[in-house]
């Protein structure tokens, strides 16, 4: 199908979409999650010639990762479509209501934003989220996804399609783009009358292309340069699995931690335990010159850092490490090269810590836990579209509410203007 008919059918079944009760979106979600396990092989089949694909173009370990599907992984997707379906639906709740002097009723209700386009990358499992959550909120959903991942998304689209047609509702409210042209998705971010907000998830270049070219307004997700900071306060134990966890967990995710700030005083201390634990998963520490000094260059990888690295998202095995001297000097430096995703400090020491939850900019700052955990499940949104870093109408993991408008509903009794 080419892209202006595509575009023009998902548009034209916005209205149908928008109007559907709770139950009958909900009934939808849940027949989808029950065919995706059906389908479990074709899907399996299809991902296998993506991963062949990317084998043989020398694809890195960590992107690999992100593109492989599992028996584990379709049930997570199917999970996830369940969960949705539980969570209150944010479609016509009233978000205020007021009486003015002259009897008028001002209401302001969510309503959907109408047509969704997403834009993503080798994430197979983006297709089942994004489509789950925009039909919650009756929106129609149009998905371009990578070229790395077309064989899995065109499978996992047709049984999220059979879905609605077993519902009697159109196709085309779940589209998929299956033109990996640049030309195409060029065209795509052009197509303002027919999709009202764009939303990129990917690497940079796919997010800063979107961003620049684009007429659809667009809502931007973000890449994850997140850090921790360990505070002379902390507790080291602590620290070690909190860092191990963020780092190690899963290397291809956005909130995975790539750099790590230490309190010059506790740096003797705390490397060499942390150390001991990398080096169980082999990862490569790049560290300034006070940190290398408490680094054992026989375990492991461990060379000097560049400024490059404090502003990279290694998506492997890398942790850059830097000593500072005060939670203040910790703070400039994340707020200089953070992507302003996910930051955390660990310490016992509560002032300190309410000084860096208040003055890290960035979606989400965490006292004592791990940055994995910006995530829209783990924050009970289920599912997510994605991680917002911007700060215009949404920002952090976007659940149902970030996919809404609203609009005023007024009540009157013939009152007119003087």
């Amino acid at each position: 199908m080419e892209l202006l008919e595509l575009c023009q059918n998902a548009h034209a079944s916005r209205g149908i979409i928008g109007k559907l009760s709770t139950e009958e979106k909900n009934a939808v979600l849940l027949t989808a999650a029950d065919l995706l396990i059906d389908k479990e092989e074709t899907i399996l089949s299809a991902n296998k010639l993506d991963i062949e694909y990317a084998e043989k173009k020398g694809m890195a370990k960590g992107m690999i990762d992100r593109l492989a599907l599992s028996c584990a992984r379709i049930a997570d997707m199917a999970d996830g479509l369940r969960q949705v379906a539980t969570l209150n639906d944010p479609i016509g709740e009233v978000l205020s209501s007021v009486e003015r002097p002259n009897g008028m009723v001002v209401t302001k209700r969510r309503v959907p934003m109408g047509v969704v386009g997403i834009i993503y990358e080798s994430r197979p499992n983006v297709t089942a989220d994004a489509f789950g959550l925009c039909f919650k909120t009756g929106n129609v959903c149009i998905l371009k996804g990578g070229s790395d991942a077309i064989h899995s998304n065109i499978a996992i689209v047709n049984v999220l399609k059979q879905a609605l047609k077993e519902h009697g509702l159109p196709e085309a409210a779940g589209s998929l783009i299956e033109d990996t042209n640049r030309e195409t998705t060029m065209a795509f971010m052009k197509m303002k009358d027919y999709v009202d907000v764009l939303i990129p998830r990917g690497g940079s270049g796919l997010i800063q292309n979107v961003v620049n070219n684009a007429t659809i307004p667009v809502i931007e997700t973000g890449v994850g340069n997140c850090h921790i900071y360990v505070d002379e306060f902390a507790d080291l134990d602590m620290a070690v699995n909190v860092i191990y966890n963020a780092k190690t967990q899963r290397i291809s995710v956005c909130n995975a931690c790539e750099s790590l700030l230490v309190h010059e005083k506790i740096a003797e201390k705390l490397l060499p335990m942390l150390q001991d634990k990398l080096v169980e998963k082999n990862v490569e520490l790049r560290a300034d010159e006070l940190c290398l000094a408490y680094l054992d260059q026989n375990k492991g990888a461990v060379l000097k850092a560049t400024e490059e690295d404090w502003g990279t998202e290694y998506l492997d095995y890398i942790l850059s490490i830097k000593a500072v001297s005060n939670v203040d000097e910790a703070i400039a430096h994340i707020n200089k090269y953070n992507t302003a995703h996910s930051e955390s400090i660990i310490t016992t020491n509560e002032t300190i810590a309410e000084k860096f939850l208040n003055e890290i900019d960035s979606a989400c700052v965490y006292w004592n836990v791990s940055t994995r955990f910006s995530d829209g499940n783990e924050f009970g949104f289920g599912a997510e579209i994605g991680i917002s870093t911007q700060k215009l109408h949404a920002r952090g993991p976007m659940g149902l509410e970030a996919l809404t408008s609203y609009k005023y509903v007024i009540y009157g009794n013939g009152q007119v203007r003087g």
